[in-house]
């Protein structure tokens, strides 16, 4: 190799992906596995049907945030040990559908981990002095969050965006803490971690009979029901305006209802996403940072769920530009609906998002996230390789279009705090 010469420049046309191998264990659970891993690591996620959207007054995050906090037989410190000791490493996370346990640790110390943490979430007590103490450490971070404009302003964007569907517009409310019973937190652990694991996913070269004694540990856990999510939520469309009282910053959030992956105008969207508010490069950060300077930061996502999805802006400005920061998303929002985007300009998000889909397929751990997110919603690895030909071949009149379908000022949630 001469590396005095640079690299010849090469397009993104196709990208091997790596399926990993399914095991059907009946029902509809299924254990995911790659093991094309050049190394010892392992990672292990486990899926629980146990999102937010399945449980009252936090319920569902504070049983999970609760799920190594001891058994009859082991403390939480000891459950804690026994994980280090072997270098693991354990984390657990909830979403608005889904919960998430994963283990990180070495491929010969993957079937001892799952037995531990696994006998820990199966058999959590829920102690007392445990679950008090927990709920001090919850509590005390809530309040903290209720002196952030951030904090209020997702927690209201969530009320906004879901206002047709009573369990995913409910938030936590301070009251919530001192309402919660051991009782109810034990009900949801119930039905939700000892009968609700829907999926299994692992990452390491694991043999066959690491598998089998894998699935034989989990097998208690395992979900026979099929649940339905939400098909179609309806967000309250307005401005919302809070004030806050010696904030120096107003939290700006806003978005409409959308789809997932499953919808034929996603991948195109995502072009239009990019180009309004998804790379630093984006018109939103051109104008509101670089040109204007009210913001450190803001971006636009397209959020997926199961079976529909949303579109939201984010941001946190000066108080006293609050509402000329409105005015410009508004504008730009308006020139993409108006105005064709110019050839240069969607070479250079081409470019960038098929760069950063390589990026997000570099690796093991990478394939596997990129397939868990297809999996989710019912696709397979096919989806990444459509995306590259929708983005390769979008038009300046397909993005208008798109900007007039579904950007209409008038359909948003815009909530701001401050």
């Amino acid at each position: 190799m001469d590396r005095s010469q640079q690299p010849t420049y090469k397009a993104v046309e196709s990208i091997r992906f790596v399926k990993p191998e399914e095991h059907k264990v009946g029902g509809h659970f299924s254990l995911y596995h790659l093991k094309e891993v050049p190394n010892e690591t392992c990672r292990i996620d486990l899926y629980f049907d146990a999102g937010k959207c399945f449980g009252h007054r936090g319920i569902p995050s504070f049983v999970n945030g609760l799920l190594l906090s001891g058994t009859a037989q082991m403390s939480s410190h000891e459950i804690e040990e026994a994980i280090n000791s072997r270098g693991g490493f354990f984390s657990s996370g909830v979403s608005l559908e889904n919960a998430t346990v994963t283990i990180h640790c070495l491929r010969e110390k993957a079937v001892e981990l799952v037995e531990i943490v696994a006998k820990a979430i199966q058999d959590v007590s829920f102690i007392e002095k445990e679950v008090n103490e927990y709920l001090a450490d919850q509590k005390q971070k809530y309040l903290i969050g209720l002196e952030k404009v951030g904090f209020l302003a997702q927690k209201m964007f969530q009320e906004k965006m879901f206002s047709s569907e009573a369990m995913y517009c409910e938030t936590i409310q301070l009251e919530d803490f001192a309402n919660i019973s051991i009782n109810d937190l034990k009900k949801f652990h119930q039905e939700k971690y000892r009968n609700g694991l829907t999926k299994l996913a692992i990452v390491g070269n694991l043999s066959n009979s690491d598998l089998d004694a894998i699935l034989g540990i989990v097998k208690p856990m395992i979900s026979n029901d099929q649940v339905d999510y939400a098909t179609k939520i309806q967000n309250e469309a307005g401005l919302f305006y809070v004030p806050k009282e010696n904030a120096l910053q107003s939290a700006i959030r806003m978005g409409v209802q959308l789809f997932n992956k499953q919808h034929e105008d996603y991948l195109d969207f995502l072009v239009l996403n990019t180009i309004l508010g998804d790379y630093f490069g984006s018109r939103l950060m051109r104008n509101i940072r670089e040109d204007k300077g009210y913001t450190y930061g803001i971006g636009s996502a397209v959020v997926e769920l199961s079976k529909t999805g949303y579109f939201v802006i984010g941001t946190e400005v000066g108080k006293d530009v609050r509402e000329a920061a409105l005015s410009e998303i508004k504008k730009e929002i308006k020139l993409l609906q108006d105005q064709p985007v110019t050839d240069h300009e969607i070479e250079l998000v081409q470019n960038y998002m098929l760069g950063q889909l390589l990026k997000s397929a570099d690796g093991p751990y990478a394939m596997m996230d990129l397939f868990l997110s297809a999996n989710i919603n019912g696709m397979n690895l096919n989806v990444y390789n459509n995306a590259i030909d929708k983005v390769k071949n979008i038009t300046p009149a397909r993005i208008q279009e798109l900007t007039n379908k579904y950007l209409n000022w008038n359909d948003l949630s815009i909530i701001s705090v401050g």
